[in-house]
C-alpha cells in the first residue's frame, strides 16, 4: 500500500498505538512526508515500524495527559487512536479533541455499538468490524449470481 504524495496530508500526525495498524500508518505518513510521532506503552512494539518511518517514538501511556503532552499533541493537524482497546481510543481522541483541539481525531472502534458514543463526541471512527462484514456481505452479494457461496 502506498499513498499518493500529490496529495496534502496531515502536516503533523500523533498516531496511539503501534501495533499492525498504527506502525503501517506511521510508515505510509513518513514517506508522504508527515512528521509523526508514534505512541506505544509497550518499547518493542517500535520494531513493527516500517524502514521509511522517519518520526519520533515515545514509550508511554498516551491516557496520560503528560505523555500527549510530550508528543505536542497541542500541535498536531491529526490524533489517530489506532489501539487495541476501544475505550482507551475513546478517552485519548476525546482528550485530543477537547484538551488540545486537535482538528481531525480519528479512533478505531472493535464493537459497532460503541460508535454512537464517538460521535456524541464529535469523534470519527473507523470499525473493522463494520468494514468486514461489509466486505463479507459485498462478496457474498457478488457470488450469488453464480451460486458458489461458500
Amino acid at each position: 500500500m502506498h499513498l499518493k504524495k500529490q496529495r496534502e496530508w496531515p502536516q503533523y500526525v500523533v498516531i496511539v498505538g503501534c501495533g499492525r495498524l498504527g506502525s503501517l500508518l506511521a510508515g505510509l505518513l513518513s514517506e508522504v512526508g508527515s512528521s509523526v510521532v508514534i505512541i506505544d506503552v509497550n518499547e518493542s512494539a517500535f520494531e513493527l515500524l516500517s524502514a521509511e518511518f522517519s518520526g519520533f517514538r515515545i514509550v508511554g501511556d498516551a491516557v496520560e495527559i503528560e505523555v500527549l503532552r510530550a508528543a505536542k499533541t497541542d500541535k498536531a493537524d491529526c490524533l489517530l487512536a489506532t489501539t487495541e482497546e476501544d475505550n482507551v481510543n475513546l478517552m485519548v481522541a476525546q482528550v485530543a479533541r477537547k484538551l488540545f483541539n486537535v482538528p481531525k481525531v480519528l479512533a478505531r472502534v472493535f464493537d459497532p455499538r460503541r460508535e454512537k458514543v464517538y460521535r456524541e463526541f464529535d469523534i470519527e471512527t473507523v470499525s473493522p468490524t463494520n468494514l468486514m462484514a461489509q466486505a463479507f456481505v459485498t462478496s457474498i452479494e457478488k457470488k450469488q449470481g453464480d451460486k458458489s457461496c461458500a
